[in-house]
């Protein structure tokens, strides 16, 4: 069999690590190689030439992860015409849908991946990247009069009770308890 282009190599790559942000968020970094490259439609052993290791993929799809939150958040700004106020407040009603509480794969990384980061060694860049997304995210959601950190743990917590919760009615009761509490607190 030939080899790849150069192109193509780079799109297998943009796709294994797209594949592991999703499958990751939904399934936890335990995801098997074999399974994770099964998904992405390439063989086991393309993994390695695209990979030195597991660790350094789950690094990547970290990172990949909190640019995709980003990204969200800076075209919720852009939709509300550069009013952080609106965009902050779609986000969280985002946030604490039923719909975002039922996809976790294409959700937000903070809740789906602390479980796993917190595994991780402490030098790991997976670890630094969720850091730095963790408070590249708090600093959206910071408004004058609430701190971003604390709208962040109530989205988190929400979504994570939820999330465990949701085969029974506690589970929205959750997601709407949290919304009431950060439109009370501004």
């Amino acid at each position: 069999m030939g080899r790849v282009s150069q192109a193509q190599a780079e799109e297998n790559r943009r796709r294994v690590v797209d594949t592991a942000s999703r499958l990751f968020r939904e399934q936890g970094t335990h995801v098997s190689v074999a399974d994770l490259m099964k998904a992405a439609g390439l063989t086991h052993g393309a993994f390695y030439k695209q990979f030195a290791s597991k660790e350094a993929l789950v690094d990547e799809a970290t990172v990949h992860a909190f640019s995709e939150l980003a990204q969200r958040y800076s075209a919720g700004l852009e939709r509300n015409d550069g009013q952080r106020g609106a965009a902050q407040q779609a986000l969280i009603d985002t946030y604490l849908s039923v719909e975002h509480r039922d996809d976790p794969a294409d959700g937000c990384p903070v809740a789906a991946l602390a479980t796993d980061i917190a595994r991780e060694s402490g030098g790991s860049e997976a670890r630094r990247a969720y850091a730095e997304g963790v408070a590249d995210f708090a600093g959206f959601l910071a408004t004058d009069g609430q701190d971003g950190i604390v709208r962040l743990c109530t989205l988190f917590g929400a979504l994570v009770l939820a999330r465990a919760t949701k085969d029974s009615p506690l589970s929205r009761e959750i997601l709407d308890a949290a919304r009431a509490a950060l439109a009370e607190a501004g």
